[in-house]
Parts: C-alpha cells; sequence; structure tokens
C-alpha cells in the first residue's frame, strides 16, 4: 500500500510541475514589458537630447531618425505584446490606450524626421557632385558669393 501511494504522489508531483509550468511561463511574460518600457524609456531620453532640454536647438534628422527608428521598432515590440498579454497581465486599457497613440506619434515623426535627413543626404550629394565638377558651393546651395568685403577703417 505504501508501495502505491508513493508512485501516486510522484505522479502528481510531476502532473502539479506540468501544469505549473505553463503559469509561470505566462508569469515571466508579464515581465517580459519592463524589457520594452525600459528601452523606450531611454531611447526618450535620447530624443530629449537632441532638442537639448527646449533650447530652441537644432536637431540633426540624420540623429532624430535612427533614434525615431529604433523606437518605432521598440512601439512595434510593445504593441505585440499587448496584445498577447494584455488580458492575462492585466494590462489597464487606459495604458494600452495611451501606448497605441504614443506610438502612432512616433511612427508619424520618424517618417518626417527621415524624410528630413533624406534631403539633406540629397543635398549634400548635389553639392559635393557640383564641387568636383569645378563649381563653388555656396552657403545656400548656389554658385557662393564672390568677391571680398573689407572691414572700414576708424572709427565706427
Amino acid at each position: 500500500m505504501t508501495h502505491i501511494r508513493s508512485h501516486l504522489a510522484a505522479a502528481f508531483t510531476v502532473a502539479g510541475i506540468f501544469v505549473a509550468a505553463p503559469a509561470l511561463a505566462q508569469s515571466s511574460n508579464c515581465q517580459d514589458a519592463q524589457k520594452f518600457l525600459t528601452e523606450r524609456q531611454s531611447l526618450i531620453q535620447q530624443i530629449n537630447k537632441l532638442g537639448d532640454g527646449g533650447k530652441k536647438k537644432q536637431v540633426d534628422p540624420r540623429d532624430a531618425c535612427g533614434i525615431f527608428t529604433k523606437l518605432a521598432a521598440n512601439g512595434d515590440v510593445g504593441m505585440k505584446w499587448i496584445t498577447a498579454n494584455k488580458d492575462w497581465c492585466q494590462v489597464p486599457d487606459q495604458f494600452a490606450d495611451n501606448f497605441k497613440q504614443d506610438h502612432a506619434r512616433a511612427v508619424e515623426m520618424k517618417g518626417k524626421a527621415c524624410q528630413a535627413a533624406a534631403k539633406i543626404a540629397e543635398m549634400e550629394k548635389q553639392a559635393k557632385k557640383q564641387a568636383q565638377q569645378g563649381g563653388a558651393p555656396g552657403l545656400l546651395g548656389g554658385g557662393g558669393l564672390t568677391g571680398s568685403y573689407s572691414m572700414p577703417k576708424g572709427a565706427l
């Protein structure tokens, strides 16, 4: 009789491990959100540094394009996670909606930044081509200003 009980206990223990394994896997999925949220926070800090904290600094679209591309990819991962785990991990509807709106803005800003970066690259390419053909590129993309300007002498 003791022999049968030990086999039953072993069988229930093994069955318990297999039943508990999916639950443990699901709970670890809930903690996966921390990975993409931490990365997202870091990317947003990088974007804020580009603007120098709102001090009217000119932002280089090439840098912004790279960061917004990473942010959009991060948002794709986040949206997939939210879709798959919203109910199980009890993600509030407001958080999911805000994340979706934030992701849409990031994708829009990525498009604008990358479009501006492409225009800059094209203008630089044209300027190099013009310089190679013998034309001196000017500040405004044309032939440039020629001549000289001398400072007036004496008291102003």
